[in-house]
């Protein structure tokens, strides 16, 4: 089976719904942000402040392509991973796309005190969240197999849902 990658904005839940999705599959998880850090040493709140967000994405994108050189893995991208071309369409080539699907506005609620995302660092969370949502799902609609609407969904249910769309996909498309 192929690799599974999970996109979608900051505080969707890729990296906690990634890791159990891996153990239920019996997969490898990998968070990308996590392997650009152990990789380059520095936070990535560091790599953006020295090397600004291209010198992150020119990161991102070398770790992406590493880790979509294996496969059977569940892979939790950053939510900027879907911006290059070259990312899209390899991930394309390399796995099952699921885009889980945040409102700003319950983004707004889990990442508010968040202190580690540098495109959070704004006196505006509300407004950067909305910003961001219209640049990117668009893209994130485009490229996925799949999409979870989490807005309609009790957190509670978040997991089974992901794991009864994937089976429900892998029937038809396997």
């Amino acid at each position: 089976m192929s690799n599974i990658i999970l996109i979608g904005s900051m505080g969707a839940g890729k990296t906690t719904n990634g890791k159990w999705l891996a153990k239920q599959l019996g997969k490898k998880f990998i968070d990308l942000d996590h392997q650009i850090e152990q990789k380059s040493g520095a936070t990535i709140a560091q790599i953006f402040e020295f090397e600004g967000e291209p010198g992150f994405r020119i990161r991102e994108s070398a770790a992406l392509a590493e880790a979509l050189s294996e496969e059977n893995q569940v892979i939790a991208t950053g939510g900027g991973a879907v911006l290059a071309n070259e990312n899209r369409e390899l991930m394309k080539q390399r796995g099952i796309i699921i885009f889980l699907n945040i409102p700003p506005e319950i983004q707004l609620q889990r990442l508010l005190k968040d202190t580690k995302r540098p495109l959070m660092q704004t006196p505006n969370k509300a407004q950067r969240l909305q910003q961001l949502a219209d640049e990117r799902t668009p893209i994130y609609q485009e490229c996925a197999d799949l999409q979870l609407e989490l807005s309609s969904i009790p957190l509670s249910q978040v997991r089974q849902r992901l794991l009864n769309l994937l089976t429900t996909y892998e029937h038809f498309h396997g």
